[in-house]
C-alpha cells in the first residue's frame, strides 16, 4: 500500500465546536455513520418488510455513475448532448468511450506529467534493473512501480475523459488479482498495469490471458515460477494453476471436486461442463517450466538474472514434463514443449463455455447488479463465447452490456459503491484539485515532506481502513463486488472521516481542495444563502438531480442547525458560535456519504 506516515498527521488549530462538533450533533450523524441504514430503510428486492428501490435516476447521471467513477461538473450535460433520445445518447457514448484513444485526456495527462512519476514509462528490463536488483535500495524505492502506479490510477479516475477504460481495467485488476506489495511484484508493477492489463483490457481475453501467464508479476505472486518437472513428469506447485481455473477462467461454479473425469457431465457438444482435479493437475503439468529469468531459480537451466519471461525447458527439457495431459476433454499430446502445451491449453480454457459465462457474469455484476439478470448474463456469454477470437472481443461484450441491452439503463438501486469509487466520485463531483504525489525517498521528518506529500499520504492514512487498498488485497480472489461486503460500520466510518478530512480548511481557514465557500458565495445572491437554497444548491451540483425528499430535509435542517430554514445566513464569516463555513462544508462531506449518493 501506499506509504504512510508512521503518526497522525498534525491536527488542526482551529477552536472546538466547529466542524466535527457540528457533525456529532446532527440527528443524522449515527445514520451517515453506519449508511447500512438506507438499505434497510428501502430494503431489498423481495426481501422482508421491502419497501420501493430508490427511483431511477436520469440516464446520464446513472452512465457516469456506474459506467464510470461518478460525474464531473458538465458531464451529465455533454451526454445528454449526444442524442435526441436516451438510447441515442448511450450509444453515442457508449461508441466514443471503447475508443478511449479517440479521447483528449489533457487534463489528466497534464497531472500525471506534473506529478513526476518517474517509473511509469520503464520498460520491464528497466524496472528490474532499477528497482529489483539492487541490495541496497530503500523499501520506498524498491516499491516506487507499485507506488507510483497505484497514484497514478488514482490520478487517472479522477480526471481522466476516459471513464469508461479507466473503470474497465480497474476490473481486470481486480480479476486478476495480485498483491503489489511484495519483494518482487512490487518493483515490476508498472509492467504489470501497462504492458499486461492495460493494453489488453478492450482487446481479446485469449491474448490477454496469454499477457498474464508470462508475466513475472502472476508467476510470483502465485508461484508458477518454480513450477518444474522431474526428469521429463510430473510437477511442483499447482497454486497457479488452481487459480488460473477457480479464479481467471471457468470459475468455481463449474468445479466438479475431486470426482473421476470420466464421471464430469457432458454438454450436448459432448464437452466437460467443467473441470475436476485431474484437470488441475493435467494444468499444472501443461505450465512447467513457465517461468521467467531469476537467479533463485535460473540456476537450474544455466539462466541469468535479467526478470525476463521463459521457457526454462528451451534450455533444460526435463524442466516441462512431456507427459500426455487432458484438459476439459482435450488431449495434449506428449513429447511437447513448454510453449506448445501452454498455448493449447489457454486456446482449451478460453473458448470452453463456462469461461464465456464466467467472465460474463463478472462483467454483469461489475456494470449491472449484484445478481444480474440471468437473460442479460445468458447472451452476454454467448457472445463472449463466440467472439473468443475475436481481437474487439471484450470491447463488444461491454458494449453489447451497456448499449445492446435494457438490463443496464433500466436498473438501479443492486450496487453500492466500494469505498474506491466513494472516495473518487466525491473528488469528481466536487471538482476537487488534488495531487497524488510521493517523494522517494520520504524525508524522515513529516515537517519536511512536501506539502502534496503530506496531503496524500494523509488521505491513504484515512482512507485505507476501509478496506479497499488498491493492488493491496492479499489474496488472489480480489475485492468483493457485493454491496454486502461494503455494508459494515468500519468502511463506512472510514470514508466518513476521509471526506469530512476532504472538505476541512487549511490552517488559515481557506479551501484546501474543494472551491466550497467561494463557490456557493458566486452562485447564490445574499439573500438567497437560506439553508434551502444552500442545500439545494449543493444537491444539484453533486447529485445533478433532486433526492428524495426525506434526505433533501434533512440535510436543509442540518444547514439551518435550528435556526429557520429560509432566512438568509451569514456564510461569507466563520465567527463562532455558529461558524457558518464551518458547516457548509459539513453539508458538502454530509452529502458525499448521504444515502443517495452510495448507491451505485
Amino acid at each position: 500500500m501506499f506509504f504512510a506516515p508512521q503518526r497522525r498527521p498534525p491536527g488542526r488549530t482551529r477552536p472546538p465546536g466547529a466542524l466535527e462538533s457540528s457533525l456529532r450533533s446532527s440527528p443524522v450523524a449515527a445514520s451517515v455513520a453506519t449508511s447500512a441504514l438506507p438499505m434497510r430503510r428501502r430494503g431489498r428486492r423481495g426481501g422482508t418488510g421491502a419497501a420501493l428501490q430508490p427511483p431511477l435516476p436520469p440516464l446520464g447521471v446513472l452512465v457516469c455513475t456506474r459506467a464510470g467513477f461518478g460525474a464531473r461538473p458538465g458531464d451529465v450535460a455533454a451526454f445528454n448532448a449526444l442524442g435526441a433520445t436516451d438510447l441515442e445518447r448511450l450509444t453515442a457514448w457508449t461508441d466514443q468511450q471503447l475508443v478511449p484513444g479517440s479521447i483528449t485526456d489533457t487534463e489528466c495527462d497534464q497531472r500525471l506529467a506534473a506529478s513526476g512519476y518517474v517509473t511509469l514509462g520503464k520498460s520491464l528490463s528497466q524496472l528490474w534493473q532499477d528497482h529489483f536488483v539492487p541490495d541496497d535500495n530503500e523499501w520506498d524505492e524498491r516499491i516506487q512501480p507499485a507506488t507510483e502506479t497505484e497514484l497514478a490510477t488514482w490520478t487517472r479516475a479522477v480526471y481522466s475523459r476516459r471513464q469508461l477504460f479507466e473503470s474497465i481495467v480497474h476490473f481486470w485488476h481486480n480479476h486478476f488479482s495480485s498483491y503489489a506489495y511484495e519483494f518482487v511484484e512490487g518493483p515490476l508493477w508498472a509492467h504489470w498495469d501497462r504492458d499486461v492489463l492495460r493494453v489488453h483490457a478492450l482487446g481479446n481475453f485469449r491474448q490477454m490471458l496469454g499477457a498474464v501467464c508470462r508475466a513475472p508479476v502472476m508467476l510470483a505472486y502465485l508461484d508458477n515460477y518454480a513450477n518444474f518437472a522431474a526428469d521429463f513428469s510430473g510437477y511442483s506447485n499447482e497454486n497457479f494453476a488452481r487459480e488460473l481455473l477457480e479464479l481467471h477462467t471457468l470459475g468455481a461454479a463449474a468445479s466438479y471436486g475431486r470426482i473421476p473425469r470420466s464421471q464430469v457431465p457432458l454438454d450436448p457438444q459432448g464437452r466437460p461442463l467443467g473441470y475436476c482435479e485431474d484437470d488441475v493437475q493435467d494444468v499444472a503439468r501443461a505450465l512447467t517450466a513457465w517461468t521467467f529469468d531469476i537467479d533463485w531459480e535460473s540456476w537450474r537451466w544455466g539462466g541469468g538474472h535479467t526478470g525476463a519471461f521463459v521457457h526454462a525447458d528451451q534450455f533444460e527439457p526435463s524442466l516441462h514434463s512431456r507427459e500426455a495431459k487432458i484438459v476439459l476433454g482435450t488431449l495434449l499430446p506428449s513429447g511437447r514443449t513448454a510453449e506448445v502445451d501452454g498455448n493449447q491449453l489457454l486456446d482449451v480454457l478460453a473458448a470452453h463455455p463456462a469461461c464465456g459465462r464466467y467472465l460474463a457474469e463478472r462483467l454483469c455484476r461489475r456494470l449491472v447488479g449484484d445478481s444480474p439478470p440471468p437473460p442479460l448474463v445468458d447472451s452476454a456469454a454467448a457472445l463472449w463465447t463466440s467472439l473468443w477470437q475475436d481481437p474487439a472481443q471484450i470491447r463488444k461484450v461491454v458494449r453489447h452490456i451497456l448499449a445492446e441491452r435494457p438490463e443496464f439503463r433500466t436498473t438501479w438501486g443492486e450496487k453500492v459503491k466500494r469505498p474506491f469509487e466513494v472516495a473518487v466520485s466525491a473528488l469528481r463531483a466536487s471538482s476537487a484539485s488534488f495531487r497524488f504525489f510521493q517523494q522517494v525517498p520520504a524525508p524522515p521528518d513529516w515537517n519536511d515532506w512536501h506539502p502534496d506529500f503530506q496531503h496524500t499520504a494523509a488521505l491513504h492514512w484515512l482512507y485505507e481502513p476501509a478496506g479497499q487498498v488498491i493492488f493491496g488485497w492479499h489474496p488472489p480472489n480480489g475485492h468483493p463486488d457485493v454491496r454486502g461486503a461494503w455494508q459494515s460500520s468500519t468502511p463506512r466510518v472510514a470514508l466518513w472521516r476521509t471526506v469530512n478530512w476532504l472538505v476541512e480548511p487549511d490552517d488559515d481557514g481557506n479551501d484546501r481542495f474543494f472551491n466550497i465557500v467561494d463557490w456557493t458565495l458566486a452562485a447564490l445572491p445574499s439573500a438567497e444563502r437560506t439553508a434551502t437554497t444552500i442545500a439545494g444548491a449543493w444537491i444539484w451540483r453533486i447529485f445533478g438531480r433532486g433526492i428524495p425528499a426525506a434526505e433533501r430535509e434533512e440535510l436543509i435542517e442540518f444547514m439551518a442547525q435550528g435556526h429557520n430554514p429560509d432566512f438568509a445566513l451569514p456564510i461569507h464569516t466563520n465567527e463562532w458560535p455558529d461558524y457558518w463555513q464551518d458547516r457548509l462544508r459539513g453539508l458538502v462531506g454530509l452529502i458525499f456519504m448521504s444515502p443517495e449518493f452510495l448507491w451505485r
